[in-house]
């Protein structure tokens, strides 16, 4: 956000940093709904802000000869009050859309826009997330969905974790609004995204119930144990030739018997 000349405190600033992204964030997503937007990430450096806008269709977010992002960079800086070439606008293309919560929420947004039946625009949506490798996939949609009574359905599949820490950082969801003409309907769309141990298609750190079991270690057979041992037992022996003096064959004579003198005899008893 742009500074101003005074000095925010620690707690202003987070405040501050908080609504400008939530502002930026509803101006990308009615600005650039048709085009597959998919979040928005602002990272700021001592010289300037930079906005990195996730879309599936990046040709769209940028325009012809890169216009509709300079529109839109002019646009932020006024709003905001940045300086000039205080901030810079990218666009950042999804890796895979069918984990993204927010661009399958939109594409179920234009299909029911489109007078496409609620079950088999929801089940479209579910069948798509689950075929690009999610772990599970939940669709929630709320309204008056036939007739004049408001009801609400839920579709889903595969595995889904709601609660726990594990629930924050493997669950991707994301909420619409569509305005039809009966009224509004709500969308909500919740991902379950697979462990990726390189961070780029999921989160790195692995689900605490996974137990994974390494290969046991070749065990060795007693019997065979033994044997080897007597083996090298009876070669030890045979390497030891006949009448060889007992030091040279690495054995230990037995030690004399050391004399105990009576103490009686001693005394003169």
């Amino acid at each position: 956000m742009a500074t101003t000349g005074r000095r925010l405190s620690c707690k202003r600033k987070f405040v501050a940093d908080g609504v400008f992204y939530s502002e930026l964030n509803e101006l990308l997503t009615r600005e650039l709904a048709e085009d597959g937007y998919a979040g928005v990430e602002v990272r700021t450096t001592p010289h300037r802000t930079e906005i990195i806008i996730r879309a599936t269709r990046t040709q769209n977010v940028l325009g012809e000869n890169g216009r509709r992002i300079r529109e839109l960079t002019s646009v932020v800086q006024k709003r905001f009050g940045f300086a000039e070439g205080a901030v810079e606008l990218y666009a950042e293309r999804v890796q895979n859309r069918g984990l993204c919560a927010q661009a399958q929420a939109e594409s179920l947004k234009f299909k029911l826009l489109g007078g496409l039946a609620v079950r088999r625009a929801c089940y479209g949506v579910v069948r798509f997330v689950m075929e690009a490798s999610a772990k599970g996939c939940e669709v929630i949609v709320t309204g008056k969905l036939r007739g004049q009574r408001a009801k609400a359905m839920k579709f889903g599949d595969g595995y889904m974790i709601k609660t726990g820490h594990a629930g924050q950082v493997y669950t991707d969801f994301a909420v619409r609004h569509v305005l039809m003409r009966q009224g509004v309907i709500g969308i909500r769309v919740a991902i379950m995204l697979p462990h990726d141990p390189k961070g780029q298609m999921g989160p790195k750190i692995p689900l605490d119930d996974v137990v994974t079991i390494m290969e046991p270690k070749e065990e060795v057979d007693p019997a065979t144990l033994l044997a080897a041992q007597q083996q090298a037992a009876a070669a030890a022996s045979m390497a030891a030739p006949m009448g060889m003096p007992v030091e040279m064959t690495g054995m230990e004579q037995p030690a004399a018997p050391v004399p105990v003198e009576d103490p009686n005899v001693a005394a003169g008893f």
